[in-house]
C-alpha cells in the first residue's frame, strides 16, 4: 500500500493499527491520520524504540496490509 493509500483508507486501518500497536490512543490515531511519519514517531514515543526500528515496523505493517488487501 502506498502514502496516499494508507490515508484514503486510514478510517478503516485505525483497528488494525489499534491491534498492531495496543498502546497507541484513539486521540493518536486521528492525530496521525495516516501519515507514516507521525504513525512511526508515536511508536517510537510509546514503545521506547529506536527511530529506525518504528519505521521498520510502520513499513512492515505497510507491506502486511498491502498483502491482505491483494488477497481480498
Amino acid at each position: 500500500m502506498n502514502k496516499d493509500q494508507i490515508i484514503g483508507n486510514w478510517h478503516e486501518l485505525k483497528g488494525e493499527a489499534k491491534r498492531q500497536w495496543g498502546k497507541l490512543t484513539d486521540d493518536d490515531l486521528t492525530r496521525i491520520a495516516g501519515d507514516s511519519e507521525k504513525l512511526a514517531g508515536t511508536i517510537q514515543k510509546n514503545y521506547g524504540v529506536a527511530k529506525e526500528e518504528a519505521e521498520q515496523q510502520v513499513k512492515n505493517w505497510h507491506e502486511e496490509c498491502a498483502r491482505k488487501n491483494r488477497a481480498a
